[in-house]
């Protein structure tokens, strides 16, 4: 497995991590704990060494499971979660990244996790009744009692990025960025990211799942599973968005490869500092996601992708707008 820094923070882990998300959360299908565990050890034996989970995935359930599967291999991983959220009745409850509530759910973190340290901690979205210099200040009073090691944010915009980094050096943002979600590449996040030193960790690589060719117009989201509110995600959406698919497709031949591994090939080529956090709940798509690493894409294909993709209009918001207000912020 190639390996990758994110930025100047001196973090270096596998070019490929794993998002633990869909483990047990948001697909509407979860996986047994053990087969949860068994899936995230088969990763770390292929060499990745970053694993993302967060407080709210459950709540609380996903960071005990990826603790317990990575407790044998510790030394050997980084280990991102996050927090942001009021937590009532098992279910999110709003934003709230209060110094006292970044305290609590770090404590919390730590314990289910069953470690000494946080590798990564990230705002998960950026709560604006709370100026981020007291975000950064009550994570930088984490690092300094060695609680938490690296400092990150999820969907900031590039000034938030800015204020935050003054106070407390951010190690990497966590944002959407894939072939259909190229926000960072207008929205000044990139750019400031390599201006500031700090590595991007694109989740939602695969464009939940959308960007693997394994799903159209006529397929059915299960009960639960959280693209059932997403613009995107509608027959309609799906039926026009499959012209990217059609892209992909293309490519993959060409390359022997899958339409997956064009799509992460794709972000890697992008910029040396990108680490894609990719998640699955099947050992055969982990190995086709870490095949990627191997695509190699030349300047010709990279044009050709660029040109096609330019032709092709993405139908429907990522987001519902009640969602969409909460990044970028």
């Amino acid at each position: 497995m190639q390996r990758r820094k994110l930025g100047k923070s001196g973090l270096e882990v596998s070019a490929i991590g794993f998002g633990c998300m869909g483990l047990n959360f948001s697909y509407g299908h979860a996986l047994t704990n053990q087969d949860s565990i068994a899936l995230i050890r088969n990763a770390v034996e292929r060499g990745v060494t970053l694993f993302d989970t967060a407080e709210i995935y459950g709540p609380y359930t996903n960071e005990a499971i990826v603790g317990e599967a990575l407790r044998p291999v510790r030394e050997q991983v980084v280990i991102a979660t996050k927090f942001g959220f009021n937590i009532e009745n098992g279910k999110m409850a709003g934003v709230n990244s209060r110094p006292e509530r970044i305290r609590a759910a770090a404590e919390g973190s730590l314990q289910r996790l069953g470690v000494e340290q946080i590798d990564l901690l990230y705002q998960h979205r950026v709560d604006p009744s709370v100026p981020i210099e007291e975000v950064a200040g009550a994570v930088k009073d984490l690092i300094a009692e060695g609680k938490v090691k690296h400092f990150g944010l999820s969907e900031p915009s590039a000034q938030t990025l800015r204020r935050a980094h003054k106070v407390q050096p951010v190690a990497t943002l966590q944002n959407e960025y894939s072939l259909w979600t190229r926000g960072p590449e207008t929205n000044g996040v990139l750019e400031t990211c390599e201006e500031l030193g700090v590595g991007l960790v694109p989740y939602s690589p695969l464009g939940k799942g959308f960007l693997t060719g394994a799903m159209s117009k006529d397929t059915k989201l299960g009960e639960g599973d959280f693209r059932k509110i997403l613009p995107r995600f509608t027959p309609e959406a799906m039926e026009k968005n499959q012209a990217l698919v059609d892209l992909l497709q293309r490519i993959a031949k060409e390359k022997a490869a899958t339409p997956a591994q064009i799509a992460l090939a794709w972000l890697l080529a992008q910029k040396p500092w990108i680490v894609p956090i990719p998640g699955t709940t099947k050992l055969h798509r982990l190995e086709e996601n870490l095949g990627s690493v191997d695509v190699a894409l030349t300047q010709g294909d990279l044009a050709e992708i660029e040109s096609a993709a330019a032709a092709i209009k993405v139908e429907g918001e990522r987001y519902p707008e009640q969602l969409l207000k909460t990044t970028g912020l």
